[in-house]
């Protein structure tokens, strides 16, 4: 890693002597070694995956930004914060999906697993382009801390479709080439998407099993008819993905020159009223008319004693194979567009997932089924070499999914916060048990914040043991009279984990008002937002400090 260049990741090789060589093979190919180590008898091997060095970041997703818009997008507000990022000594930006929210604004419960969400354009710099005006972002006065979606999404439609009238007015030759390419170069993905969304419009926004069964089943016919019907609408959609793309790749080029890497979530499932299932029916289990017959979720857990019911379509995993996962190709291919490493949502649903019946209100009945396994990463790894995949191996976790995450050399997860309620001597998520190949987080996305953990705010546990893990965790970080999220984000810091991930509101310090997700609760999710003047002075430098003491700060081995 020695010579690395800024916000590049890097292969590790390892040398295997004779005594210990091993059939070639995942996680190893060979590679190319001096000749007088061949003699000595090395057998040269590749690690078949990517390293990260020792690092840190930040998780924060785009809608929890400031804006004066009501959510938060792709305009200053997210050059502010990687500037502030660097400025604390992190390398990770790690963020949530991207695409279009449906049901619930959930980030994963997207009408495309390939299109983005036009609530993140920025309006400011459309002004900037001239296809809007000043005037045009006048509007309510919406709260600083809290995403209000009631309000946000149809302010910001009305501005996005003035936008595009002013397009269609105003633009030059050079940007209707610019937008021309970018149609053609996305057509594969974008036609179907456009259309879905301009007659999801033309029928209110009900899911598409609803339409008429000509253009619900794609019938050739009807998709011509509708396609000229809805031409305008469907530029327009065209012209929000192109805004989207220009602005999303503006800022990750301004984070690839400043060595910041963006993380990115890639959920295993997609949901049902998407572009997705509405145009590959074939491979998911639907019905006739198109609805599920089977869905997804997880047994009962630490969030809920029902379990998690996600309602998405499961895979037909056999009809998959036999394309070679060419879907699936695809959509890792084109998330490794948009990030530099990806967080691979639910893994140990490719070894075997939790299938619930669609009838069923809750996910306590279900039963487990084998996934694709090892044909599936195969698959992948040979369309597109090597993958910078972090599994997200949480919940019930067998022998056979860490022996699957091994095999392919994707660093696993460690969450501080399910640390405290096993034994000492074997809990995984412990940082004396840690290993290098892990990222540590103190929570995710779907944790309470650490304040509002230890305060027993929304606990999911019995008192009794909500109280037991609070008090091994008191012990474990030998707690006096320091704030406890700061204790957790040394903990995290401090672990000989290649990377360490912490929420924004752990740095802040916020209670469960600064929750992201309930999983449990299906709306009132994905609000939070922070407001400018929390990123102090003091919290930089006490990150940075943190940063620098257990070795994470990049290309600096001085303070």
């Amino acid at each position: 890693m020695a010579g690395q260049e800024p916000g590049t990741l890097c292969w590790e090789t390892t040398l295997i002597p004779p005594s210990k060589a091993v059939l070639e093979g995942p996680p190893f190919r060979a590679c190319p070694l001096p000749l007088d180590l061949l003699r000595m008898g090395f057998t040269p091997y590749h690690l078949f995956r990517m390293r990260w060095p020792r690092s840190s970041g930040i998780l924060l997703h785009i809608t929890s930004l400031p804006s004066r818009h009501g959510i938060g997008d792709l305009g200053s507000e997210a050059y502010r914060f990687v500037d502030f990022l660097i400025e604390a000594g992190q390398r990770i930006w790690a963020i949530l999906p991207l695409g279009p929210t449906g049901y619930g604004d959930s980030p994963y419960q997207c009408f495309s697993a390939f299109a983005g969400n036009p609530l993140l354009i920025s309006l400011e710099r459309l002004v900037e382009e001239g296809f809007l005006s000043p005037e045009d972002l006048e509007g309510p006065d919406f709260p600083e801390g809290t995403v209000d979606y009631e309000r946000v999404i149809p302010f910001k439609m009305t501005c996005l479709r003035k936008s595009f009238q002013l397009f269609v007015a105003r633009a030059s030759d050079r940007e209707r080439e610019a937008f021309e390419a970018f149609c053609r170069e996305n057509a594969w993905w974008l036609e179907d998407y456009a259309l879905f969304m301009a007659v999801k419009a033309a029928h209110g926004g009900v899911v598409w099993t609803e339409w008429p069964l000509p253009i619900a089943h794609r019938e050739p016919e009807a998709l011509a008819q509708w396609r000229e019907a809805l031409a305008d609408e469907i530029m327009m959609r065209k012209y929000w993905e192109f805004q989207f793309f220009r602005q999303w790749d503006a800022l990750r080029a301004y984070c690839r020159e400043r060595g910041l890497w963006i993380m990115g979530d890639l959920p295993i499932y997609v949901a049902h009223d998407s572009a997705d299932v509405w145009v590959h029916r074939e491979l998911f289990h639907l019905d006739e008319r198109g609805n599920p017959t089977v869905v997804a979720g997880v047994p009962p857990d630490y969030f809920s004693e029902t379990g998690q019911l996600w309602g998405n379509p499961l895979y037909r995993w056999e009809v998959m194979a036999r394309s070679g996962y060419a879907w699936w190709i695809d959509r890792v291919r084109w998330t490794l567009r948009l990030v530099d490493i990806i967080r691979l949502d639910h893994f140990r649903g490719f070894e075997a997932y939790w299938e619930i019946p669609a009838t069923e209100r809750t996910a306590v009945r279900g039963r487990w089924v084998k996934g694709p396994a090892e044909a599936f990463f195969e698959a992948l790894e040979r369309a597109l070499g090597a993958l910078p995949i972090v599994a997200e191996n949480l919940g019930v976790i067998t022998p056979e999914v860490e022996a699957l995450r091994k095999r392919f050399g994707f660093p696993g997860m460690a969450v501080l916060q399910f640390a405290f309620g096993g034994d000492p001597r074997t809990s995984s998520f412990l940082p004396h048990n840690h290993e290098r190949d892990l990222v540590v987080y103190t929570g995710t996305h779907d944790n309470n914040t650490i304040l509002g953990w230890w305060s027993e705010e929304e606990s999911t546990l019995a008192p009794e043991q909500a109280q037991r893990e609070r008090e091994f965790a008191r012990r474990y970080l030998d707690l006096d009279d320091r704030p406890v999220h700061w204790a957790f984000i040394r903990a995290a810091l401090g672990s000989v984990a290649d990377i360490a991930i912490i929420p924004l509101q752990d740095v802040l310090g916020l209670g469960s008002e600064a929750r992201m997700n309930r999983p449990a609760q299906p709306t009132g999710n994905w609000r939070w937002r922070f407001r400018r003047e929390m990123l102090t002075h003091e919290v930089r430098e006490r990150l940075r400090e943190l940063t620098w003491i257990y070795g994470r700060l990049p290309n600096c081995p001085s303070k």
